[in-house]
């Protein structure tokens, strides 16, 4: 098979699910010391969605996967594989992605990926090169977080960042690129910025210890994206031979509002190009939060078919990934 024989990967279809219950800043501040004020001035945040009981992580995730198949024209039988990105599942001996699948009545491949924050984008790079190959045609990627589940609720440095939520891609093979190749890595020997504490076992070992929870050095955290992701996302845009002009939206993932606005300064972006702001509204949904951000950007007419959307991921591990796409 030449290079132009090979199947080209494009986005079909995108969908989202968003827990029913908004909290606003003022609902959780007495709890952390906190204010609206305060929280809006370091992250942008108003309110965030929490998943109830009723909601758990993988009926989110099927919930998104089946807007994104609807979205698509498609029903779950062209599905050749299922992948979910997550870091939050709690229940790793049954994938989500397999619970999916047997939801969707498939019986194809099906797996979880953990790369935190950039996850999605993640998964996204090795379904369009899965798709490329030839191995598959159709894939349903999905982004699903209850964030909810590892806080600590009275920590004043994460309890107000992060929410819940679940978004979805359907990618299928086409005569046309639709799907750029993925920039990513890893920068691991600054890992410990972002880390779930006590680990599960040290939990067995010692219950006294609290349950394991979410504890991030924001500020080093803060200084890594502003000063990578510029940089990252530009190799992205390269790598499809266009320019920051050709970008229609800028959808990264949705961690502060202050960082978002550091990488665009940082990017040097035209004006002319849309940057999703989802965070404002939904806080901070990890791998759920790129296709979450994009699905609000197209339902509030800021992004719009066959748009040259830039997006990356990026987060623990510390982990990131960032491509183009066009959008569905």
């Amino acid at each position: 098979m030449t290079e132009g024989d090979r199947p080209k990967a494009r986005v079909l279809g995108i969908g989202a699910y968003r827990p029913r219950r908004s909290v606003a800043n003022e609902e959780l501040s007495e709890a952390i010391e906190s204010s609206d004020e305060w929280i809006r001035e370091r992250t942008g945040i108003a309110r965030r969605r929490w998943a109830d009981e009723d909601e758990p992580i993988e009926m989110m995730a099927l919930a998104a996967g089946r807007a994104a198949l609807a979205a698509s024209g498609l029903d779950a039988a062209s599905l050749d594989m299922v992948i979910v990105a997550s870091c939050t599942s709690v229940q790793p001996f049954w994938p989500m992605a397999s619970q999916v699948a047997g939801s969707l009545g498939l019986e194809v491949p099906a797996f979880d990926l953990n790369a935190t924050c950039a996850g999605f984008c993640y998964s996204l790079g090795l379904a369009r090169d899965l798709i490329g190959s030839g191995t598959v045609s159709t894939v349903l990627v999905v982004g699903a977080e209850r964030c909810t589940d590892v806080l600590d609720h009275t920590d004043r440095g994460t309890a107000f960042l992060f929410a819940d939520g679940a978004g979805a891609f359907v990618l299928g093979a086409g005569p046309t690129e639709g799907v750029g190749p993925v920039v990513w890595g890893s920068h691991g020997t600054k890992g410990g910025s972002l880390v779930l504490t006590p680990t599960w076992a040290e939990y067995r070992r010692d219950p006294g210890a609290g349950a394991p929870s979410v504890r991030m050095d924001g500020r080093r955290v803060f200084r890594w994206a502003a000063e990578e992701m510029p940089r990252v996302a530009q190799a992205a845009v390269d790598a499809v031979g266009l320019t920051l002009k050709d970008v229609a939206i800028f959808v990264p993932h949705q961690a502060n509002l202050r960082i978002t606005q550091a990488i665009v300064r940082g990017l040097d972006l035209p004006e002319s190009v849309v940057v999703a702001e989802d965070i404002v509204d939904s806080g901070n949904t990890s791998s759920a939060s790129v296709p979450l951000a994009l699905e609000r950007a197209i339902a509030d007419g800021q992004a719009h078919s066959g748009d040259v959307a830039l997006l990356v991921g990026f987060g623990g591990g510390l982990s990131f990934a960032a491509q183009v796409i066009t959008v569905p």
